[in-house]
């Protein structure tokens, strides 16, 4: 009795058991973990008035000065730190073979003078006495005509080989193209230099600082969005507090390796407070009425391929590729093939992939 007692408790338990408990809906636990993601929408806004963009110092004229001709350093008048003018003596160099070429070339074109006086005097005697028949034979006056007139081609001849000389010994003077400040020297007194490519290293380095390049590169998205009619306001870093105002001088027209056009801003270095090298932030002023695309900052997936947002349309997921433009404190503007009121996802993880269904 006591057994079948035990065996009929088992019983009751179990079957207890089997109907109190119902299976797992996995569906039900899969549709809840999709639907946890947040949705937002893309909002179109008015771009800001200005953008900030860093920007550097350039000389407004350098020139790295190579010799033309081979020598030697004999005098050297500057060095670094010097302000010149326009036209000083830099540097003078001495070449006495070219002395001896000055000397040979004077000499040669001094012969062929007298060749072409000489000839020149022997035709007009034969042409006087030309004028009696029969005592000069037209074919010596011919050859005389001959002579004369080669004998004078060979003398501008010389005489332009003793010009080119002369100039090759003025390439011995070094002067200043333009004002400004030598800020580099390279040589020194007695040393041998040569014609050299721009790969070489220059005698002198000049530039420019009355006046100075303010360069900055302007991001593709934003190159038609730029008003050259306003000022731009800028300020050094090296020099916080003293903002200054000035309008974009040239720009590029084309953008370079790094998808950006070049954009320059004259400044003045009244004072010489300014120096070539130095950074600076610049607030480019922005066409009024341009407007952008905004996702918040969250939405945002970035890594070392691209960057994307995770839009939903019709209820699945779409990587859409973007690029960013400015960024706030909630929201960054984005470029991409999104359109206003697209929905997107807010908090977007790994787990999402192409074509998931997405509920809010």
């Amino acid at each position: 009795m006591k057994y079948r007692s035990y065996l009929l408790g088992i019983a009751c338990f179990f079957a207890a058991c089997s109907g109190n408990n119902k299976p797992v809906d996995m569906t039900a636990s899969a549709k809840q973990a999709v639907s946890k993601y947040k949705l937002g929408s893309v909002t179109e806004k008015a771009l800001s008035s200005a953008v900030r963009l860093p920007g550097q110092l350039n000389p407004y004229n350098e020139v790295n000065l190579f010799p033309k001709v081979n020598g030697f350093v004999k005098n050297l008048y500057v060095d670094r730190g010097s302000i010149v003018n326009k036209g000083k003596l830099l540097i003078t160099l001495e070449a006495p073979e070219m002395e001896s070429q000055l000397q040979a070339a004077t000499s040669r074109y001094l012969q062929a003078q007298e060749n072409a006086a000489a000839s020149k005097e022997k035709y007009q005697r034969l042409k006087e006495a030309a004028r009696e028949p029969g005592s000069v034979s037209p074919l010596d006056l011919d050859n005389a005509i001959s002579k004369m007139k080669a004998d004078e081609a060979m003398a501008q001849s010389e005489r332009s080989n003793v010009a080119s000389v002369k100039t090759m010994l003025g390439y011995l003077n070094i002067y200043a193209p333009f004002d400004g400040m030598i800020i580099q020297r390279n040589v020194s007194p007695g040393a041998l230099v040569a014609p050299g490519k721009t790969t070489d290293q220059p005698m002198l380095i000049l530039q420019d600082i009355h006046k100075l390049r303010l360069e900055v590169f302007i991001p593709e998205d934003y190159v038609d969005k730029v008003d050259l009619a306003q000022p731009v306001t800028f300020t050094f870093n090296a020099m916080p507090g003293q903002p200054q105002t000035a309008k974009i001088s040239r720009s590029a027209n084309a953008l370079g390796s790094m998808r950006s056009e070049a954009v320059e801003i004259d400044v003045w270095n009244k004072n010489g407070e300014l120096k070539p090298g130095m950074y600076a932030e610049v607030k480019i002023p922005m066409l009024s009425g341009a407007k952008s695309l905004l996702v918040p900052n969250s939405a945002i997936v970035r890594s070392t391929e691209r960057q994307y947002v995770i839009a939903v349309r019709e209820g699945k997921a779409v990587f859409v590729d973007i690029k960013e433009g400015l960024a706030g404190n909630d929201a960054t503007e984005v470029f991409g093939s999104l359109k206003p009121t697209d929905q997107i996802v807010t908090n977007p993880t790994d787990e999402i992939k192409q074509g998931d269904d997405i509920k809010s």
